[in-house]
């Protein structure tokens, strides 16, 4: 998460917060690093009243995402492993067991029992008790992710679409009254991408039942945000 003193912007995985938090740290005065994806209910208590800002994404682009990045690693994370069964299976058996993790309980406790017991400031940096509430959730894992990391009422934080970052991301600022500096603006509007992933167009990845299988496990998000697949 990026504090500064007059909001403050939580990074949700895989969905531009790198870029952003890299801008913020640059071009605004007082901002800093407090920790690396962490959830609002983790804002140092001086912070708690300042408006919360950050991003999100289309689901199924988010899994396909996920997923590339994953399988290039060398090492890929142990929620990679597990859902993958040690890469063994391909992107829509791993992400069909990411949708539903919540009601396979066998898989999830594995899941748990493979994540680290604290925060490690470093990668997803989802300890296996922050990932636990999953159980029984009716949440597909990215749309667990979204409420995790910006509270049960969401609708209070202010985000952005990641598709449409450079477009919006200045209009969200500037919503809440903060400037946005001829070095933020042009370092939005041409700065390349960062921490991405080479992978074909989403809908390449998904079969009708896989991505009928997302839109109602992250419905939450889909709905919330207009996305369609």
């Amino acid at each position: 998460m990026i504090v500064t003193p007059r909001f403050v912007f939580l990074h949700l995985h895989k969905s531009g917060g790198t870029f952003v938090n890299t801008g913020l740290v640059r071009f605004v005065a007082g901002a800093r690093h407090v920790g690396y994806h962490l959830p609002r209910s983790m804002l140092p208590e001086s912070c708690a009243s300042l408006p919360v800002l950050g991003l999100v994404r289309n689901p199924w682009s988010y899994y396909v995402s996920w997923f590339s990045f994953q399988r290039s690693r060398p090492r890929p994370n142990a929620l990679f492993q597990t859902l993958s069964d040690g890469g063994t299976l391909d992107f829509k058996a791993t992400v069909r067991n990411m949708l539903n993790l919540d009601r396979e309980h066998s898989l999830l406790d594995r899941v748990l029992a493979a994540l680290p017991g604290a925060y490690t400031n470093q990668g997803l940096n989802l300890p296996g008790f922050a990932l636990a509430p999953i159980r029984d959730s009716e949440l597909g894992f990215y749309s667990f992710l979204y409420r995790y990391l910006y509270g049960p009422d969401t609708e209070t934080a202010k985000l952005a679409r990641m598709e449409h970052l450079r477009s919006e991301m200045p209009q969200l600022l500037e919503s809440i009254g903060e400037p946005v500096s001829p070095g933020l603006r042009d370092y939005i509007d041409t700065a390349p991408a960062l921490n991405t992933s080479e992978h074909a167009p989403h809908r390449q990845f998904y079969d009708d039942e896989l991505a009928q299988l997302v839109a109602q496990r992250d419905s939450l998000v889909i709905e919330r945000h207009g996305y369609v697949f």
